[in-house]
């Protein structure tokens, strides 16, 4: 269990080797413990033998305040200056965390980070768990959850369409639409109450006509804010593409012609490709995991047919499969029958590969056979049909102006579950009025409604929701 009044400490900077990296302190005692590791003046620092000359850098500074100094070490054992470094500090409440903030910015070396790390703990600080940083501006009121969510999703963007909705998350827009939303709905409550302990007023009529009127509205907003699920996974998540058909159709080379590089060895040898090979790529902004599978035959070679089982682990697992037949060496029909058996057409691309060296009449027998597909004619070697391939994966996925930051977008699947689960609350609420139920029955659908809206932005959710969500982040976050 955390504990809130502790002063934590964790390096924000992703590891590995880099110019600058940085060591985030926050809590009360963040100026305090920087005081004891910080220094403008190494001569005064070695002067007074490695003793702190009780200058008190830090909290001399302004708030927002940059400046250049050490880190150094001082103990019986030992006193010696750690690093060069930039320190940044931030008073309460206007941080990231609404608590003080100290920032170290020292030279990026896995090293230099962890021995700052180590001092400041040493110091006074505890380490912090992960996305207590942002768990904290959460509880202190600097963002509501979704901002928070929006926190993750933008670091962990891949690309430009995905940062576009979670930079708009983060700015606060989806929040304002649920936290209206949500106030119109309570306001509704209000006037049942009203009506409900003061029924001299006779309002009963009116309130209910208001209250049918604002769920009518509601129900639509909700509607429409949860249809663009779709689109907003797709920017967040991707697609999950898969690579499959028999072996030497073209499938690494496919892969390659996708990755824009050699990721794949090609080779005209049968069985080259002996285990799932992932690559990244983008189409018009949409992230597309793609992944070569191993050859689809009957072998005895027991790597081989792991490979093989992990491809069918694939397809099974895919969100679209682009089998690659060979038109140049047509496989047994029993064997395309058996792999036929287990696409499915609605989420399959077939690609009649190497019609630069195939004949009229096996191009024909693909076109037959896979009747019911979507078909592709094409040569990787040559580069023909790829446009086309390009078009047809767009088109299964609706994928064009997917976004152009003019609405609000839903990509996170919390929020999804939260609208539809708060969406059946309102439909509830109008089934209970076309009864002829009383006012009170209604509103309790819509107290149910606004719950769940509450959950999206933090202001109706459990310790183990925020718990859970929190968990997700990176520890510097």
């Amino acid at each position: 269990m955390s504990n809130f009044n502790d002063t934590i400490a964790a390096i924000s900077t992703a590891p590995g080797s880099s110019g600058i990296g940085i060591i985030r302190i926050s809590g009360d005692d963040a100026f305090e413990i920087s005081n004891k590791l910080f220094c403008r003046n190494k001569e005064a620092y070695f002067h007074n033998n490695g003793e702190n000359p009780c200058i008190k850098d830090v909290s001399h500074m302004c708030s927002n305040e940059i400046r250049h100094g050490y880190i150094f070490e001082s103990s019986p054992e030992k006193s010696e200056i750690i690093d060069e470094c930039l320190l940044s500090k931030m008073c309460e409440p206007h941080t990231y965390t609404g608590e003080n903030i100290v920032e170290i910015n020292c030279h990026g070396s896995f090293a230099v980070l962890n021995r700052i790390l180590e001092i400041v703990i040493k110091c006074g600080a505890r380490p912090a768990e992960p996305g207590e940083f942002t768990k904290r501006a959460f509880l202190n009121g600097k963002i509501d959850l979704t901002r928070a969510e929006a926190v993750m999703d933008i670091i962990n963007s891949k690309t430009e369409q995905s940062r576009k909705a979670a930079a708009m998350q983060l700015s606060g827009r989806l929040s304002e639409q649920i936290n209206n939303i949500r106030e119109r709905l309570i306001g509704c409550l209000s006037e049942v109450d009203v009506s409900i302990d003061y029924p001299e007023y006779e309002m009963d009529g009116i309130t209910g006509d208001n209250t049918v009127k604002v769920i009518d509205e509601v129900c639509d907003e909700l509607k429409n804010l949860s249809a663009t699920y779709h689109r907003g996974r797709l920017i967040k998540e991707g697609i999950k593409l898969v690579i499959a058909g028999c072996p030497n159709a073209g499938k690494s080379s496919l892969m390659n012609t996708l990755a824009g590089y050699n990721r794949a060895i090609v080779t005209n040898i049968p069985g080259t490709t002996r285990d799932v090979i992932e690559e990244f790529i983008q189409i018009d902004g949409i992230p597309i995991t793609v992944k070569d599978t191993a050859g689809l035959r009957e072998t005895e070679d027991v790597v081989e047919k792991i490979g093989v089982d992990r491809a069918f682990d694939s397809i099974s697992d895919a969100e679209l499969v682009i089998y690659v037949a060979d038109s140049a060496d047509i496989a047994e029909e029993s064997i395309l029958c058996e792999h036929k058996s287990i696409l499915n057409p609605e989420k399959t691309i077939v690609i009649v590969n190497k019609t630069d060296i195939s004949k009229d009449k096996n191009i024909e027998y693909f076109k037959k056979f896979f009747a019911e597909f979507e078909i592709i004619y094409m040569s990787v070697k040559t580069g023909e049909g790829t446009e086309e391939l390009y078009k047809k994966i767009k088109d299964k996925f609706f994928i064009g102006e997917i976004y152009s930051g003019s609405e609000n977008i839903i990509t996170n699947m919390r929020h999804k579950n939260l609208i539809d689960t708060a969406l059946s609350h309102l439909k509830a609420a109008k089934d209970s009025h076309e009864r002829g139920m009383p006012l009170d029955c209604i509103s309790y659908d819509v107290w149910l409604c606004a719950e769940k809206l509450g959950e999206i932005i933090g202001k109706s959710v459990s310790d183990d929701v925020i718990d859970d969500i929190f968990r997700r982040f990176c520890v510097g976050k």
